[in-house]
């Protein structure tokens, strides 16, 4: 076996071992670096710092050591080069695409990608010459037909939201080999505990850390990782557009990458007996998990994913007003926008978050009027079913 062979560690050994050199106080956690800058040796240091000649810490809002051991983390777990953390998921994925593209370029994507990315693509980056192309996440064969001379970035998220779609990384990576585009996955709903796109032929994978990777609802966050060349202009581009992790959550959440597999394996041990409750449950028109058989991708799901995420979607019968009858009978779980907590949280797309579009745009990504998410938590299995069970029946 070879030395590096030797020293490759596991992924939760990484996630915990991973942190930054002890002072010499020899703490046995690291601790908060809360300064917004460092200081210089004398005038020759401060040169050579800022020329980039040395590599050391000058300014929080370009490193900060907690970010720096948050980023290296999440590096080892999905097997990137570099990466650079950022103060939310969204400030993560514009600031990818603000640093990579030029006016004129083109995108392709998949249409289900989170309501923010989507208002991104269709009203923000057309100011810019920048154009979006959508496909629909259950066709990749029209893929190629929407690439143009001008396209340089192919984009998608997988599991999908709300929707919970799965779409196969291998072909994403092998469409964008051929034509020579920058891949780049939202691999937020699986964690990198989960899923690697790095394995299946993406540059770059972004995260909005406040969901399972911070895990309790605590702080923002967001990271992208990847090809280092790509990372640099990244970089760049975010030294000079202020979009920083603060010190105090990136030491938060690479507190909470020491927990994270275990975590996500009990969300995914719930969520799997969330999924198949409801598949039986009478109010119930269909159920969507990427690790139950029924799943249209269940097999891709299997193929790319250690488990199948703590993310269940379902139809409770009778539409939007039965969704909503549903939300204000749930008892236990949280009525929330957000996702990936310990605390089981429901939202009902159609009647929130998606409710400002028609309802044909809604079923062109599957949300349907009387779409559920759950973000199945972390409280005991038969409690969750419960509410769930309660509430379908009120």
């Amino acid at each position: 076996m070879s030395n590096k062979m030797k020293n490759k560690k596991q992924f939760e050994t990484e996630a915990i071992r991973t942190q930054l050199e002890r002072t010499d106080f020899l703490e046995h956690t690291s601790p908060l670096y809360l300064t917004s800058s460092f200081v210089f040796e004398d005038a020759e240091d401060m040169r050579a710092s800022f020329s980039e000649e040395k590599e050391r810490n000058i300014y929080s809002r370009f490193s900060n050591p907690n970010t720096s051991e948050f980023v290296d983390k999440i590096c080892k777990m999905e097997g990137a080069e570099s990466g650079y953390a950022f103060a939310t998921g969204m400030s993560a994925i514009f600031s990818t695409f603000a640093a990579l593209l030029d006016s004129g370029d083109h995108i392709v994507s998949a249409r289900s990608v989170f309501g923010s990315t989507h208002t991104l693509f269709t009203k923000y980056l057309p100011k810019w010459n920048i154009e979006t192309s959508y496909f629909n996440i259950n066709e990749p064969e029209t893929i190629e037909s929407l690439i143009t001379p001008k396209t340089k970035i192919l984009y998608a998220e997988s599991p999908t939201n709300p929707a919970i779609d799965i779409i196969d990384l291998e072909v994403l990576g092998h469409i964008a080999k051929t034509h020579n585009l920058i891949l780049i996955i939202d691999n937020c709903f699986a964690t990198p505990y989960l899923q690697q796109p790095i394995k299946f032929g993406a540059h770059l994978v972004i995260h909005s850390a406040t969901k399972l990777i911070d895990g309790q609802g605590r702080v923002l966050g967001g990271v992208t990782v990847g090809n280092a060349d790509l990372i640099r202009e990244i970089y760049l581009f975010s030294r000079n557009t202020g979009p920083a992790l603060s010190p105090f959550n990136a030491w938060t959440l690479s507190k909470s990458l020491e927990t994270l597999a275990v975590r996500v394996d009990r969300h995914c041990e719930n969520a799997l007996k969330v999924a198949e409750f409801l598949e039986a449950h009478p109010k119930v028109n269909w159920v969507k998990y990427p690790f139950l058989k029924s799943h249209p991708q269940y097999k891709v799901a299997k193929k790319q994913m250690k488990l199948g995420g703590n993310i269940v979607a379902f139809e409770v019968k009778g539409g939007i007003e039965s969704g909503r009858k549903f939300l204000n009978a749930i008892k236990m779980c949280s009525l929330s926008a957000n996702l990936g907590d310990t605390r089981t949280i429901v939202t009902h797309p159609a009647s929130t978050t998606h409710s400002s579009l028609a309802e044909a745009d809604r079923l062109v990504v599957n949300i349907s009027d009387g779409l559920v998410r759950v973000s199945v938590g972390l409280e005991h299995a038969d409690d969750i079913i419960q509410d769930l069970d309660s509430a379908l029946n009120d």
